[in-house]
Order: C-alpha cells, then sequence, then structure tokens
C-alpha cells in the first residue's frame, strides 16, 4: 500500500474520530494556502516563460535586410542571449507543468525532497546564466553604439535591445519564482514539509 505522504500528499486525517477534526480543519486551511502559493508560482512562471520566449525569438529574427549587413550571429554574446532565454523559457515551460500537477493532485511530479532541491538549484543556476547573458548583451550593444555601427544598422541594435529587456524581464519573474522555491525548500528541511504555511 503507497504511503500517503509520497511526493508530499498532504496527510487525510479519518472522519471516524471527532478528535481529529480540529486537525482535518488546520490542513484543509494548509491545502488551501499551498493552493493560492502553487497558483501564485505557476502565474510568475507564466510570466518568465513569456518573456524568456520573446527574448529568444527577438533576437534569433535579428538581422538585417541588406546583404552583407551584419546578423545576431555574428556575436557570441547575442547567441549567449538567445540560448541562456531559449533554455530559461523550456525549464519555465516543464515548472508550469509541474504547478499545475501539484496544483491539481496537490503532490509534487517528483519524490518532495527532490522536487524542491530540483526547483530550488535550477532556479539559482539558470537565474544567473540570463542575468549574465542580459550583460553580456548589454556590453555588446554598448560596444555597438560606440563603434557607430548603430548609425547604419539601427534596426539591428533596437532589436537587440529589446531581446536584452525581455531577457530581463524574464529574469525578474525567475527571480521571483526562485524566492518561493527558496521559501519552500527551508520549510522542508526545518519541519520537514513544504505545507508549513
Amino acid at each position: 500500500m503507497p504511503s500517503p505522504l509520497r511526493n508530499g500528499n498532504l496527510p487525510v486525517p479519518s472522519p471516524h474520530h471527532h478528535h481529529h477534526h480540529h486537525h482535518h480543519f488546520q490542513s484543509t486551511v494548509s491545502a488551501q494556502k499551498l493552493r493560492r502559493l502553487n497558483t501564485l508560482v505557476l502565474i510568475l512562471r507564466f510570466a518568465s516563460f513569456c518573456f524568456s520566449l520573446a527574448s529568444a525569438i527577438f533576437m534569433s529574427t535579428n538581422s538585417s535586410r541588406s546583404t552583407g549587413s551584419p546578423s545576431w550571429l555574428h556575436f557570441p554574446s547575442f547567441r549567449f542571449v538567445f540560448a541562456a532565454n531559449a533554455i530559461s523559457a523550456l525549464y519555465s515551460l516543464f515548472e508550469m507543468g509541474s504547478s499545475i500537477w501539484e496544483i491539481l493532485r496537490s503532490s509534487t511530479l517528483l519524490p518532495e525532497p527532490l522536487q524542491l532541491w530540483f526547483d530550488f538549484g535550477h532556479d539559482q543556476v539558470f537565474g544567473y546564466m540570463v542575468l549574465a547573458a542580459g550583460a553580456a548583451g548589454v556590453e555588446a550593444i554598448r560596444g555597438l553604439k560606440s563603434g557607430r555601427t548603430c548609425d547604419a544598422e539601427n534596426s539591428l541594435c533596437v532589436q537587440a535591445i529589446i531581446a536584452v529587456a525581455l531577457g530581463f524581464v524574464g529574469f525578474a519573474f525567475l527571480a521571483l519564482a526562485a524566492l518561493i522555491s527558496g521559501f519552500r525548500l527551508a520549510c522542508f528541511l526545518i519541519t520537514g514539509s513544504r505545507f508549513h504555511l
């Protein structure tokens, strides 16, 4: 018989014991709070996905119409911006699915400790990656402006600026989600459950 605590499921008190009624009420309240928290995480993941995907699309379509003009592929920093935001979008898409699963099933997609460490660790890695890509993109744009390239290829620079800006917004939403994943992990390490709200 599978354990009711597998993947962080809430224990369901037996309705046949009246002395468990108060505990059942507390568990219900905790589950409602957790559902609201997971809904917030889902919104943040969705926002991060949208902005990261938009950044990758803007950067990947950033090339001049004229023959022989520079393209984003000619700049390593712009390739880094594209790759980082594309990876972040895929990760956010997976986390959206994980959040939906947790909202619907009241349990984590992976075993609870693994899920919490997975979320926290990957939020940190991909967050710093997107931030570093954005910083590299800003420096590349500054170099283009100082070299007067933006005077001749203004659309290239404008679209690069938009792509980098979208990436920073995506990072902001990912960072907010990372704060919540850190909070959930801390609750688990202290109390043994992510349900301590």
